[in-house]
């Protein structure tokens, strides 16, 4: 069973698309363009835990990213923090330059990353 919600904000809609939905009690962000200082907190939203208190297993696709900046890297840290520690954050088809710019920072060690949603999901 999936609920749907798109998001978008009024702050860079034009270069990021974010979408929302839960599949098998996962919360599976996809988003596409560009994240950077104008989209970031679109970003930050979308992936935040609707409920901190409870465990949340989120998934963001990234596939659709084809540029991010250090403000994206905030938002994720951001994100993942939010899960708390029993909650978990993945990213799922992130493309080689932005999954370059991950591992150089260091952020593939806190948040796993997978080639696929599906994959993503089954981990």
């Amino acid at each position: 069973m999936a609920d749907t919600a798109d998001t978008e904000g009024t702050a860079g809609t034009d270069r990021l698309g974010i979408s929302r939905s839960v599949v098998d009690g996962v919360t599976v962000v996809t988003v596409t363009g560009e994240i950077d200082h104008h989209t970031s907190g679109l970003l930050r939203h979308a992936l935040a835990p609707e409920d901190p208190s409870q465990a949340a297993r989120t998934v963001a696709d990234f596939a659709g990213v084809d540029f991010m900046d250090s403000s994206g890297i905030n938002a994720l840290i951001a994100a993942h923090q939010a899960h708390g520690a029993t909650g978990r954050l993945s990213l799922a088809g992130v493309r080689r330059p932005v999954l370059r710019t991950l591992e150089l920072v260091g952020l593939t060690t806190l948040i796993d990353c997978y080639p696929s949603v599906r994959e993503a999901m089954e981990a």
